[in-house]
């Protein structure tokens, strides 16, 4: 059998062997891994070397949580069920501490000095490690992971039944303890009847235990970041950039993650490669506000997004106003939701460009269950393609309605008023205002008063500048009639 790779240049925890009565925070070792062909299995052989440096408990407990993130995510890449991936987790404790003795080892340096890794580097310290596992492995990987020390079995593997089995409920009782475990710690108190400094800050942020404790079911590892190492610089930073502190509970609401990436390494580099981009550096407090996931996601995954704006025809003065008015772009996969909206509002003769730089929010839309029903709505009212592109071309946030509740509604109304259906083409505007509000108080008036307007003279104005133009139409009349 072809050797584990990295495997057997990789440490481990003294942990991970059975019969170790040793915690980790007071010490831990190298062990190098080979596996060996022989007439009856596979032998594991272990080279042990201490070393004397501690690990304090909560950075190994919060080190695992990410761990186990980082491999959960990677097992659903692969095309694994959420409650299998979450099966296997469950059953390699011994891989997880692995892998966190991995990330002590590349990174022997941070841990001499104190300092803890972030979010980023774990993930891009692991990925390509398990990725090299697979391409040795391939299936057996899972395997691998829940057999760990020991070699995956070599046998050919049952095919699995064509109708799954109900699915156990007890399947993810260990993920459920250790988030139950992770929310306990939110409202934990010390021997002095206090809750932990990390709780009484995120308190005083504004937040309130039920929050913490929601941000802790979605991200585990949250409740074991350090206060003063990673949560407090980086809120301090938010702060400093503008950002009222009303709003950091919702940004940590949304991306708790956030507080696990480092400052000068991770969070102010991708601001500055932002920025490079045409994002407004002024802008930065309304952007975190409105979507703080921008911060956390790789360069790479910033570079195809831009790359694939760039190739539509936009100038970087534009891609930036799009990236600062609608950041969320970013979280829009380029192949899986981007280039297929691309590819059909083009068969709508769409300028796709245009239509970015106006509303770029239109591309995160469903094409099956947003799209094309609203194409095929205006088809059956007798538009044409043609018609239905220059209509979204004038008016891009005319696919972001709601067919039931805005456009239906609206279009029946329209259809009592005195103007051609070409009048929609013009000014397809129309569905963007209030038919209670605006619309019909408006039309109504028009009819009263004898006078024609265009459709967009009726919505468009101010209220002041719409009377004017009623009161100069009947006084035209009035004097035609003399």
């Amino acid at each position: 059998m072809q050797s584990l790779g990295q495997i057997r240049h990789s440490e481990i925890f003294l942990i991970a062997r059975r019969d170790n009565p040793v915690t980790r925070a007071q010490l831990w070792f190298t062990g190098r891994l080979s596996f060996r062909q022989e007439s009856f299995g596979i032998r594991l052989k272990k080279r042990v070397e201490f070393s004397p440096r501690p690990v304090p408990p909560n950075l190994i407990a919060a080190e695992k949580e990410e761990a186990k993130a980082v491999l959960t995510l990677f097992f659903k890449k692969q095309g694994l069920s959420n409650s299998v991936s979450a099966r296997i987790i469950n059953k390699s404790e011994q891989f997880i501490d692995h892998l966190v003795s991995r990330l002590h080892s590349v990174y022997k340096s941070r841990y001499l000095v104190g300092r803890e890794l972030t979010t980023l580097e774990i993930r891009d310290s692991l990925n390509p490690y398990l990725q090299h596992l697979h391409q040795e492995h391939g299936d057996l990987l899972s395997d691998l992971v829940v057999s760990f020390p020991d070699p995956p079995q070599t046998e050919p593997r049952p095919v699995p039944a064509p109708i799954p089995p109900p699915r156990d409920p007890t399947d993810d009782s260990a993920a459920d303890t250790r988030k139950l475990r992770a929310v306990s710690r939110v409202s934990e108190l010390d021997t002095e009847g206090a809750l932990r400094p990390q709780t009484l800050y995120l308190l005083d942020l504004g937040l309130n235990l039920e929050q913490i404790k929601t941000i802790t079911r979605k991200f585990p590892a949250f409740p074991y970041y350090s206060l003063d190492g990673k949560i407090k610089p980086v809120v301090e930073f938010l702060l400093h950039l503008g950002i009222p502190k009303s709003d950091i509970p919702t940004i940590l609401c949304k991306r708790p993650q956030i507080c696990g990436i480092s400052l000068t390494d991770n969070l102010k580099p991708t601001m500055a490669f932002l920025e490079t981009l045409g994002i407004d550096k002024n802008q930065w407090a309304k952007i975190i506000s409105r979507f703080p996931a921008i911060l956390t996601y790789s360069r790479q995954k910033l570079t195809s997004t831009v790359d694939f704006l760039t190739q539509t025809g936009l100038s970087q003065e534009q891609i930036g106003k799009i990236l600062t008015r609608c950041p969320n772009i970013m979280s829009y996969s380029v192949e899986d939701k981007l280039r297929p909206t691309m590819e059909y509002f083009k068969s709508l003769n769409v300028n796709v460009a245009v239509l970015l730089h106006r509303c770029p929010q239109t591309f995160g839309l469903s094409i099956e269950s947003n799209l094309k029903p609203v194409t095929e709505f205006f088809l059956e009212k007798g538009y044409g393609i043609d018609e239905i592109g220059v209509m979204i071309s004038r008016y891009g946030a005319l696919y972001t309605f709601s067919l039931k509740e805005n456009l239906m509604p609206k279009w029946d109304y329209f259809q009592t008023m005195d103007y051609p259906k070409s009048e929609l083409v013009k000014f397809p505007q129309f569905f963007g205002y209030s038919l209670q509000e605006r619309i019909k108080p408006r039309y109504e008036l028009v009819k009263r008063s004898g006078v024609r307007l265009l459709l967009n003279q009726v919505l468009s104005l101010s209220g002041v500048e719409f009377e004017k133009v009623v009161q100069k139409k009947m006084m035209k009349l009035v004097v035609s009639d003399n």
